[in-house]
């Protein structure tokens, strides 16, 4: 693909545009487009009418630019997490009619949690889950089962870096959370109070894939001092279980639904 005087590709201009979008920047001018991605004016202007021409784009009555249905289409065709998401619903809904609280499915993306659905409450007081939005893998409840059923090399990687410390509870000494990845494989769950907002506590149970490996973190963000995990671990792991089944999967779920080893 053709590169620009600066060397970028016109594939990393692209992303550059489609990434400017955000939950605070849901549409925008060519011109602010510009300032966020760093592209000259005339790139941007001209990237921004090719990708009006194929749909990838719209534009608003006021002349704003947000991101197309085109592009929706055209990702949701060939996204493995659309069955995923799929699978997971009618589990997820269940979830929240026990619980009362938001309920999320997020996957290991790039070294983050990535939420790929998230079932909302009028409960919640506190969740910064989002679909599409990214969390630190060691900084939530979702991140840290998807991390501890993670091969053993990719957890060196993550735990030889330097891991931000969001609040008392936010575990970033290599050990402890080494003990904490086994503690968490060995009981089947994780529940971590207040480990990137002080108000909210996270629960989150592994679903698995047909080759027995680890494809999504099932969780439920709750205000803190309320997670009573003894009722609502079993819940989570029965929907899990349940996705995991829809998935393809045949194996047996550990910790609280499992009593015999």
């Amino acid at each position: 693909m053709a590169n620009s005087a600066s060397g970028e590709s016109i594939i990393g201009r692209f992303v550059k545009i489609v990434s400017a979008f955000d939950d605070g920047h849901t549409s925008m001018s060519v011109a602010e487009l510009g300032r966020r991605t760093g592209l000259p004016v005339t790139t941007t202007y001209r990237l921004v009418n090719d990708l009006l021409l194929e749909r990838l784009l719209e534009r608003e009555p006021g002349g704003d630019i947000h991101i197309g249905t085109r592009m929706w289409e055209l990702v949701s065709r060939g996204s493995k997490m659309l069955g995923l998401r799929e699978a997971a619903l009618p589990f997820m809904e269940d979830v929240q009619a026990v619980v009362q609280h938001s309920t999320t499915l997020g996957i290991l993306d790039s070294d983050e949690v990535l939420y790929i659905e998230r079932l909302g409450s009028d409960k919640t007081i506190v969740d910064i889950t989002k679909i599409a939005g990214r969390l630190p893998v060691h900084a939530t409840s979702s991140g840290l089962v998807l991390l501890a059923y993670s091969p053993a090399a990719y957890q060196d990687t993550i735990l030889a870096r330097h891991l931000t410390k969001y609040t008392e509870t936010t575990l970033t000494n290599p050990a402890l959370l080494r003990r904490h990845l086994a503690e968490i494989r060995q009981r089947g769950f994780a529940a971590m109070p207040g480990v990137i907002v002080p108000e909210s506590s996270g629960i989150a149970v592994p679903v698995f894939g047909p080759d027995n490996t680890i494809r999504a973190a099932l969780s439920v963000v709750v205000p803190r001092n309320e997670e009573n995990a003894a009722a609502r671990v079993p819940v989570l792991m029965t929907a899990a279980r349940g996705i995991s089944r829809a998935l393809g999967w045949r194996g047996e779920l550990k910790g609280t639904l499992r009593q015999s080893h």
